[in-house]
Formats: structure tokens, C-alpha cells, sequence
């Protein structure tokens, strides 16, 4: 039997001053996180100078992190800062390893 360890992440980034959220899907949360520090990614991160990840989900299947990705970024503004703030109340900067 052949088991896929592959993780998927459904993820919000923010700016420096937690006014504008960036909400994405992808394989590798490190190097993904790392992208808008170097400048890298997404025009819409650098236009607005968000780099900061502040919320992520785990999934195992890409379909299901891609479908809570385009979820997400269907709801109102107040309910995905009151979902952040629900698991990071301070809107701390997430550090992953």
C-alpha cells in the first residue's frame, strides 16, 4: 500500500499593520511563507507588503485546501479576521519550522 504524506495548506498572510489579508493555497508552507520576504510571489503581496502569516490549515488532499481556499476568500472581511483571531487572538506573526 502506497501513502501519500503530501500536506496541503490553506493560509492567510497580513501586512505589518494587520489592514490587508492575502488568503492562499499551496504544498510547501516554508518556502510559500519565505516568497513575499524575498519579494517573490503574487503581485498583490508586494503591491501591499504583506508577508506576515498569521493563520494555515492542514489538509491531505490538494482539491479540499484549494476548495477551503476559494471558501475563505468568499466570506465576509469580518468573519476571517474573527476565524484568525479564534486560533491567534493577538495576530501574532506564525513561525514555522
Amino acid at each position: 500500500m502506497i501513502v501519500n504524506a503530501q500536506k496541503y495548506y490553506c493560509y492567510i498572510l497580513s501586512n505589518k499593520n494587520r489592514t490587508v489579508i492575502y488568503i492562499g493555497y499551496t504544498d510547501n508552507l516554508k518556502k510559500r511563507n519565505a516568497q513575499p520576504k524575498k519579494r517573490v510571489g503574487a503581485l498583490f503581496t508586494k503591491r501591499y507588503n504583506i508577508h506576515d502569516l498569521i493563520y494555515f490549515e492542514e489538509f491531505d488532499n490538494k482539491k479540499v485546501a484549494k476548495a477551503r481556499e476559494r471558501q475563505l476568500k468568499n466570506w465576509h472581511k469580518e468573519w476571517k479576521w474573527n476565524l484568525i483571531k479564534s486560533v491567534n487572538p493577538k495576530l501574532e506573526t506564525l513561525n514555522i519550522n
